[in-house]
């Protein structure tokens, strides 16, 4: 351990607070904790009502408090109230109130919420059955850690804080592409819409695609497209993928040459169904039959756009609709407006644009998440020191 750092428990940062709610006239926010958003309304997370009805044994849950799940701790279910709202949680979360006054409580946030504490906690949680073991707060307090002067506390936390900020910016500039990608399509196909209109078999033809197993999967060989990787794709066009089978699969597979589309006939919601991709590899690549070959005579950038529109959207299935699969003769029934060879490539290369922006801002998002992570680990672990002069600029920021 480095000069200045020094061994304490967990209890030594924290106490332990079991006030209770008991009569009340107005019902306060119900929180839960969200190992990924910390703490939020319940009623958010889970997106319907899950607390009691009657809360009194509900822990009172102050602004700035903590709190974790016993049984959910190793998940990342540990997280300080930072909504500016106080509130209430369900009596089986332990709240604590932060004591140390020699400390940086934005760094225990860090340092708790860490991949390495959460291998502590699993580490430390008692009982048998994997899903409900859990950390009491009597051995949560007797848990050991090394924390470093307040002074470089600050350094870490300042360092951390503005990656966090360029992250975030870099996935507002990614929400803001897509929010204007969504509003473009339906504005340019609205503004080159002749009247006229067709269905989308009398443009091309759909074909399903070749079911496989997991184990027919291989980590090289002919590329594989199914309907996971199309409503997780963020452009309008594919040249890669992330499957593959093996190449003596490509007689009996269901090819999609450059430009076809590929369509997802399945999805988790029903959102999903019907997303599409343009495939423009040089290679033919194999589709799982939980999607569409589209084999048509758009231009294949305009087209993707197209089965994003309104127009198509509003067609592939109501919106209240449970039904987990397209067929094709719902696809090809779909009727889109006649817009001319030129406007579908200007409205197809502009949504490549829009597209590549998008995925520029998510990969900087996703390498500024990756750096945080890398950061974070040394930083706590005391192998590398932010330098003293660093404790300058930390002074210029506050002035």
């Amino acid at each position: 351990m480095r000069d200045g750092w020094q061994q304490v428990t967990l209890g030594e940062l924290f106490e332990p607070s079991n006030e209770r709610l008991g009569d009340h006239d107005a019902e306060p926010t119900v929180f839960s904790i969200s190992k990924h958003d910390g703490v939020m309304p319940a009623d958010e997370f889970f997106e319907k009502r899950v607390a009691s009805s009657k809360l009194h044994d509900y822990k009172v849950l102050p602004n700035d408090a903590w709190v974790y799940s016993t049984i959910h701790i190793d998940e990342g279910s540990i997280a300080r109230n930072s909504t500016g709202v106080a509130g209430v949680v369900s009596p089986m979360y332990t709240v604590m109130r932060w004591v140390s006054e020699r400390d940086d409580a934005m760094y225990g946030e860090l340092l708790l919420r860490s991949a390495k504490m959460m291998a502590t906690y699993s580490d430390n949680a008692r009982g048998s059955i994997n899903r409900r073991r859990s950390l009491p707060w009597s051995v949560f307090r007797d848990i050991s850690i090394a924390l470093p002067p307040l002074h470089e506390q600050h350094r870490i936390v300042d360092l951390i804080s503005a990656v966090d900020h360029a992250t975030k910016t870099a996935e507002e500039e990614a929400r803001s592409c897509a929010a204007l990608r969504r509003d473009a399509i339906d504005s340019l196909i609205n503004a080159h819409d002749s009247g006229e209109r067709v269905s989308l078999g009398q443009l091309g033809t759909f074909e399903r695609g070749k079911r496989f197993t997991k184990k027919d999967y291989v980590p090289d060989g002919l590329g594989c497209i199914h309907y996971g990787q199309i409503y997780t794709s963020y452009g309008a066009t594919a040249t890669e993928t992330i499957s593959f089978l093996p190449e003596s699969f490509r007689a009996k597979a269901r090819l999609a040459r450059s430009g076809d589309l590929v369509i997802a006939g399945t999805g988790e919601n029903v959102e999903d169904i019907g997303k599409a991709v343009a495939w423009l590899g040089e290679d033919d690549v194999a589709v799982h039959d939980d999607a569409y070959i589209y084999r048509h005579s758009l231009d294949p950038a305009y087209a993707s756009a197209l089965f994003a529109s309104t127009a198509v959207r509003s067609q592939r299935a109501p919106s209240d609709s449970k039904v987990a699969r397209l067929s094709s003769s719902v696809l090809a029934s779909i009727s889109v407006p006649v817009v001319g060879v030129d406007a579908q490539r200007q409205i197809g290369a502009l949504m490549g644009s829009l597209d590549d922006a998008a995925v520029a801002a998510r990969t900087a998002a996703a390498l500024r998440r990756d750096l945080r992570s890398n950061l974070l680990t040394v930083l706590l672990s005391g192998e590398h020191e932010i330098p003293p002069s660093y404790d300058k600029l930390l002074g210029e920021v506050a002035a």
